[in-house]
């Protein structure tokens, strides 16, 4: 016979009760989204310039609103752009051929989504991402939340995203980086409801069965899963945005089956590693890779739909095939894409390996200006402008630890929540150490900083102890968290300054240029 207690510990510990339920769930993550918010929005058009990469991106979109895929520019379409009006209908800095670009059209549509409604402007073309950076702090709260089921901690998660400086500039610059790790967060988010969600119908089963009806061979099946599909399509949008998606499918697959061996385990299933392998891993597999690989395609309907993109008409000059031609050439273009980014390694300047960057040793500058003449605000006569993609000192170099901690307690004590995390890191940043010959930046970090806090609060979460430790443990646990968070606030407001553009003296200037190489 089935004891009760037995059942009602295996359903504390398969769906653990959430904090708080309701509105009180989401004033945390509303509060620190309306500060980063704050700290986004500010006036977002300043520099009105060209930002690093904006060169390539908001330009391609402009394209891709008027033509439907990207064309060349003339030259200098630049200065044309910023000195227009913004009108996407009427500039003129487009040629007639096809531009080879080599990155997929997703993350430039979204950035044609803010100049479609605010025009081609610095404004309009950095709006959209810098939306969807705000968005990624209420859904980074909320994860951390779901995991630790912990408002206090899920907030805290937040609020470190909220300020670091990777993450405002990315979201105050129209670029890639950041609509990419937007939806490996929504994704990551996803497939942690997934989770909860077949465990939860565990524990039902179990409720209604008996924990002697799960205990078989196989045990029972998770059935529909929803939101793994939803994850799905995600990830597909993840990889329209850049290749690099590729890995958080390849990453996340093998965790979302890591956690249905786990729960088969835990109801007392005799082989859940070849329950899992039989019943989960091949639908799984194929069908994500399938739903990400139709999402994959149909972000590229304006170059399917037209004829004037770039090697669009490929296959109409070589040698008949039974693959449709529309695809042969949609091949072809994304083998020489490929070899693009594989033979990509000419010096740049701030060019970084990606050893240096949780040291945040080597960041990019995106906008400088140098003033002399006591123009544009300047109060001396030599003044500095900046934007430099530098991450929080304090949050980086403090995460540096609680990646080790949160290592150790998924090795030592079998801590999934960590190992989840450390998943998305590792998923955002081992690959590129494949390529360390490659032209590559600090701020691909964008896609994974949302896992480096999350590690950082849960590693809070232990400093302050469990809520049944003596007054004094939680005492100095809160004078130790407290302490943290407000030298990040602090470093956040000295910084402010160089992850915006603002005006300021050479020697405030210099006196944030904490390292030689940030220079």
């Amino acid at each position: 016979m089935t004891d009760q207690r037995d059942v009602a510990s295996l359903t504390r510990r398969l769906v653990p009760p959430m904090p708080s339920h309701g509105i009180r769930g989401w004033i945390g993550p509303l509060v620190v989204a309306f500060i980063g918010g704050i700290l986004r929005l500010w006036n977002l058009g300043t520099p009105h310039a060209i930002a690093f990469d904006e060169t390539y991106y908001p330009k391609d979109a402009l394209s891709l609103l008027r033509f439907g895929y990207e064309r060349a520019m003339v030259d200098g379409a630049n200065e044309k752009l910023l000195a227009s009006d913004g009108n996407w209908h009427l500039l003129d800095i487009f040629k007639t051929d096809p531009a080879f670009v080599v990155h997929p059209p997703l993350g430039k549509w979204t950035i044609a989504a803010g100049e479609y409604f605010f025009g081609g402007t610095p404004f309009g073309w950095r709006i959209a991402v810098c939306v969807l950076g705000i968005l990624a702090i209420v859904i980074t709260a909320r994860i951390t939340r779901r995991l630790t089921r912990s408002d206090l901690i899920g907030t805290l998660a937040g609020l470190f995203l909220a300020l670091d400086g990777i993450h405002i500039v990315m979201s105050r610059t129209g670029l890639l980086d950041m609509v990419l790790g937007f939806w490996v967060l929504v994704a990551f988010g996803l497939l942690l409801i997934d989770r909860d969600r077949t465990r939860k119908k565990m524990a039902e089963f179990v409720e209604t069965n008996g924990i002697e009806a799960a205990a078989t061979k196989y045990g029972p099946r998770f059935g529909y899963r929803p939101f793994r599909w939803a994850a799905a399509v995600a990830l597909g949008l993840a990889c329209a945005v850049k290749w690099s998606g590729i890995w958080f499918i390849v990453f996340f697959v093998i965790m979302t089956l890591v956690w249905d061996i786990s729960t088969r385990r835990a109801i007392g299933v005799q082989q859940p590693w070849r329950a899992t392998f039989l019943r989960e891993t091949p639908l799984t597999a194929v069908v994500m890779v399938a739903i990400a690989i139709v999402v994959y395609i149909l972000s590229w309907s304006g170059w399917l739909l037209t004829d004037g993109g770039y090697d669009r008409n490929w296959a109409a000059t070589q040698d008949p095939s039974i693959i449709p031609a529309v695809i042969r050439s949609l091949w072809h273009y994304h083998a020489e894409a490929w070899n693009f980014h594989v033979n990509l390694t000419s010096a740049h300047s701030y060019a970084s390996n990606p050893l240096s960057w949780p040291f945040q040793a080597r960041p990019t500058s995106f906008y400088w200006n140098s003033i002399k003449d006591g123009s544009q605000g300047c109060p001396t006569d030599n003044c500095a402008a900046e934007v430099l993609a530098l991450g929080n000192p304090i949050i980086w170099w403090a995460a540096i630890g609680a990646i080790v901690h949160q290592v150790w307690r998924w090795t030592a004590r079998r801590d999934w929540r960590s190992g989840a995390v450390l998943v998305g890191i590792a998923a955002g940043w081992l690959p590129w150490m494949l390529y360390l010959n490659r032209t590559i930046f600090t701020f691909y970090t964008v896609v994974y900083v949302p896992f480096v806090v999350m590690a950082l609060a849960m590693t809070c979460g232990s400093i302050l102890g469990p809520s049944d430790a003596t007054e004094r443990r939680r005492r100095w646990g809160a004078i130790a968290v407290g302490v943290l968070v407000l030298m990040v606030v602090l470093a956040a407001w000295w910084f402010y300054p160089v992850w915006t553009g603002q005006v300021i003296p050479y020697e405030q200037w210099n006196l944030r240029m904490w390292m030689p190489t940030w220079i």
